[in-house]
């Protein structure tokens, strides 16, 4: 099993969890809520729509998303003991991978998460 899956957020608890006590920050491809976890780990947690697309449509975004956050979290940039949910917003399913990876590099900068 990878791990993004292994430390990913899949109870709705926990999703909820997130939405009622995180900061959330905003760009044209993606919202993110951020939340401390005091945990030794990030967990991750994706959300698509209906309203994106077809499931084959979600699939494939959700795919970019968690690949995104795997190759920036690989790189030891982010800093530990976080849980984040990230919400697709719709132009993300003209975009392709790399304004996918742009956007939410930009929105760990803008949470200011990212290691110095």
């Amino acid at each position: 099993m990878d791990f993004v899956n292994a430390n990913g957020i899949k109870k709705d608890s926990d999703f909820r969890k997130v939405y009622k006590t995180g900061k959330s920050f905003a760009n044209r491809l993606l919202v993110m809520y951020v939340v401390k976890n005091n945990l030794d780990i990030n967990r991750v947690g994706f959300s698509v729509s209906k309203k994106i697309g077809k499931a084959v449509v979600r699939n494939k975004v959700k795919r970019r998303m968690r690949e995104s956050f795997r190759l920036y979290t690989n790189e030891n940039n982010l800093k530990v003991g976080y849980d984040f949910v990230f919400i697709a917003r719709m132009p993300i399913s003209e975009s392709d991978f790399m304004s996918t990876q742009k956007s939410m590099i930009h929105l760990f900068k803008k949470a200011n998460i990212v290691k110095r």
